[in-house]
């Protein structure tokens, strides 16, 4: 096995990625005390009469929102951590592109987990997310 390969470059980008967003967050302030306070705000209609209407899901969201993020991050770092490519020890004509499987789950790579992962933060590695309003 070749363990001097190269890192995969869409996955170095994911990784990138995932540790960019655990730092944030890391650094982050929780808005669990805060929540806890614009709670009482919450008016007849279910909002907090601020600039922007927040209603009690909204509270409920931002209060634990850093450290479910935290969690999340450290998640997909830890799945990325086990599913790699290894080589798959086959013979090929193309030497300088072996047939490679997952040391996780031995599937061929990429794998169904990798693929996931990297369709759901990888597609905003190069581009801003479409779905995110420009004040995002």
């Amino acid at each position: 096995m070749n363990a001097d390969r190269p890192e995969d470059p869409q996955r170095q980008g994911l990784r990138e990625r995932l540790e960019s967003v655990l730092i944030r967050t890391d650094k982050a302030t929780s808005w669990h005390d805060e929540a806890g306070r614009l709670r009482g705000l919450v008016n007849h209609e279910g909002y907090v009469p601020i600039r922007t209407k927040l209603a009690v899901e909204d509270l409920e969201f931002l209060a634990d929102a850093r450290t479910d993020l935290l969690r999340f991050a450290e998640l997909g770092l830890r799945l990325l951590d086990l599913h790699q490519p290894r080589d798959a020890g086959g013979i090929t004509s193309d030497t300088a592109h072996p047939i490679l499987r997952c040391r996780s789950c031995m599937w061929r790579w990429p794998c169904p987990t990798f693929r996931a992962m990297s369709e759901s933060f990888g597609s905003s590695l190069d581009a801003a997310d479409p779905s995110l309003p420009e004040s995002a």
